[in-house]
């Protein structure tokens, strides 16, 4: 079987715009073949995310969660058209985002969304962890580490709760629909509140 590299994933993920699972299971599919792996995508549709992505998203809805009364979450989440935004695909993701805030507490929409100082904080603290080691080798296990932070995080980054043998992210899971419904969806903002403390992002 051909070893199918991170990397190679990476460089189609950004091609594609497609989810690292399935650009994963298109290598796969096509023996580690880079252009047959795009043709696979293609053929399942999922490319044409892509296109959508930066076209205007000002319709949606705003939905909500609440959990035992304990915790509450408010997302809004945009599309191109009210029709979209009015099919049961498209509640059924809002619903599904808002579930996933309230259980897997986000601090951040985006890791764009991240203060720089706070990076630089939590870069220091891993330093810190690793100073017995080469400089090179700190910087990559500082970088792994900054992973980690931006995947317990950010919301985008978060593997979907609901789903999580699939190691699919939510972004990944908007990346699907957009794809399905066939226009840009954005998550715009959300606010999760908890007895004592509330989550903007």
């Amino acid at each position: 079987m051909t070893k199918i590299s991170t990397d190679m994933i990476k460089e189609l993920r950004e091609k594609t715009g497609v989810g690292m699972m399935e650009c994963k299971k298109a290598l796969l599919e096509s023996n580690g073949d880079f252009e047959k792996a795009v043709d696979v995508l293609r053929q399942k549709g999922l490319t044409t995310a892509l296109k959508k992505v930066g076209r205007t998203a000002s319709e949606g809805i705003i939905d909500s969660y609440i959990h035992m009364g304990k915790i509450g979450v408010l997302v809004e989440v945009n599309c191109e058209t009210d029709f979209v935004a009015r099919t049961d695909d498209f509640k059924e993701l809002t619903k599904d985002i808002a579930m996933h805030i309230a259980a897997a507490s986000p601090l951040y929409l985006a890791r764009d969304s991240v203060p720089q100082h706070t990076i630089e904080h939590e870069k220091e603290i891993y330093r810190a962890q690793v100073t017995d080691k080469p400089l090179h080798i700190v910087e990559k296990i500082v970088e792994g580490k900054l992973e980690k932070f931006y995947t317990d995080t950010c919301l985008l980054d978060q593997i979907f709760i609901k789903d999580p043998e699939q190691k699919k992210k939510i972004k990944d899971i908007l990346t699907e629909k957009i794809a399905r419904l066939g226009e840009n969806i954005v998550i715009r903002r959300f606010v999760r509140f908890q007895l004592g403390e509330i989550t903007t992002g």
